[in-house]
């Protein structure tokens, strides 16, 4: 059996109980809640991959500088995987999915670029498994072998299948995973961003880590007597968004989650969102009601597609760095930050409300589009 936290997850869990024990007393007690959610967690097994809790803070020079509310952070950048990212605190159940299960080897397909696909192939690594990596390039991208994510991948020994657009992808993972299995090795296979059932990943894995992720910011939230309004970040393929709700509808119904599409419709997104919520809720065993007004997807800041850069993205890119010294990706917290700030630029929040933006790292992608990023670099300050 795996260890169920991490020493650190631990203490930020005792902390927030103690937090939320000296608020007023009135209705219900919100530990009875707390401890049959934490209970739910804890009955999914983890592998320690991740350095939680990752830190909150403040981020009042850029709030300053466009106008608006309160603006956080959650820095899931700082997760301490392979350059962090999100997809940490999904590994830490997924891949103890597979260690329990006796697979050698991890299947797993995404872009060439792709975040989930590094982080997959460094924890996999680091359990002594190996990462086998199907990627495909996109229409408008060009392959270098010695490029960010895929640098990165090839580093940590991952076995690479490099596609090209229009390639049947899925064939190609069957033959690889038939390979593996005529070798012996009990393959597990998951699919991109870990994000729906299928393949060996019979439970949303994925968003579980989700769900207790939002648990853990809500804590040092309230330690800090801060009262989250919203919480904005990058939607894609599902399970983050979809773990944030299920958290949210359990421990703070009053949050609203804004997913900023990094590519995709707001009407496939939030089905998607909504599927994969549900499911969450149910593999937990929480009794939850997730209607679909409790998913927002906005497709509004999509620009010409994933991956694309624009003015708003490099814009948003630029004055988080100027301002705060933080670090955001072309392809997903560069873009959702784009949303963010035209939200606030729109009046969508009240001075009063508490933005916390949730930074799913992807850093690594900022070099392939070093050309498009100093091209368009403001010449002065924010």
């Amino acid at each position: 059996m795996l260890p169920a936290r991490t020493p650190a997850l631990l203490a930020a869990l005792a902390f927030a109980a103690a937090s939320w024990s000296c608020e007023e007393a009135g209705g219900a007690d919100p530990l009875d809640d707390l401890t049959m959610f934490d209970q739910a967690v804890a009955s999914f097994e983890r592998a320690p991959l991740a350095h939680l809790p990752t830190p909150f803070e403040e981020m009042a020079a850029l709030s300053a500088e466009v106008g608006g509310p309160r603006l956080f952070v959650k820095r899931d950048d700082q997760t301490g995987l392979a350059f962090g990212g999100n997809k940490a605190r999904k590994l830490d159940f997924i891949l103890a999915d597979a260690l329990a299960r006796g697979s050698q080897s991890v299947v797993t397909w995404a872009g060439v670029q792709s975040n989930w696909a590094r982080m997959t192939a460094a924890g996999s690594r680091r359990l002594g498994m190996t990462p086998i990596l199907v990627l495909q390039r996109g229409e408008h991208q060009s392959v270098s072998p010695a490029d960010g994510n895929l640098l990165l991948d090839r580093l940590l020994g991952a076995e690479l299948h490099l596609l090209e657009p229009g390639e049947d992808r899925d064939a190609v993972v069957e033959e690889v995973t038939k390979a593996e299995q005529a070798a012996g090795r009990n393959p597990y296979v998951v699919s991109v961003g870990g994000s729906r059932t299928g393949g060996s990943m019979d439970r949303p894995l994925g968003a579980v880590a989700y769900a207790n992720a939002f648990r853990e910011l809500l804590g040092q939230a309230r330690a800090e007597g801060v009262g989250i309004t919203h919480l904005v970040h990058a939607s894609g393929s599902g399970s983050t968004q979809a773990g944030l709700v299920v958290g949210a509808r359990a421990l703070a119904p009053e949050v609203e989650i804004i997913g900023i599409s990094s590519g995709g419709s707001k009407e496939a997104g939030e089905r998607n969102v909504l599927a994969i919520a549900r499911e969450t809720a149910e593999a937990m065993g929480l009794d939850l009601t997730i209607d679909p007004e409790h998913v927002t997807v906005l497709d509004d800041y999509v620009g010409e597609g994933y991956g694309i850069l624009n003015e708003a993205v490099v814009e948003a890119i630029t004055l988080t760095a100027r301002t705060e010294g933080i670090l955001l990706d072309p392809v997903y917290t560069g873009k959702a930050m784009g949303g963010l700030l035209a939200l606030v630029r729109d009046g969508r929040f009240s001075p009063t409300d508490a933005v916390v933006f949730l930074h799913t790292g992807g850093t690594p992608a900022l070099f392939p589009y070093r050309e498009g990023l100093l091209e368009g670099l403001p010449t002065d300050g924010p």
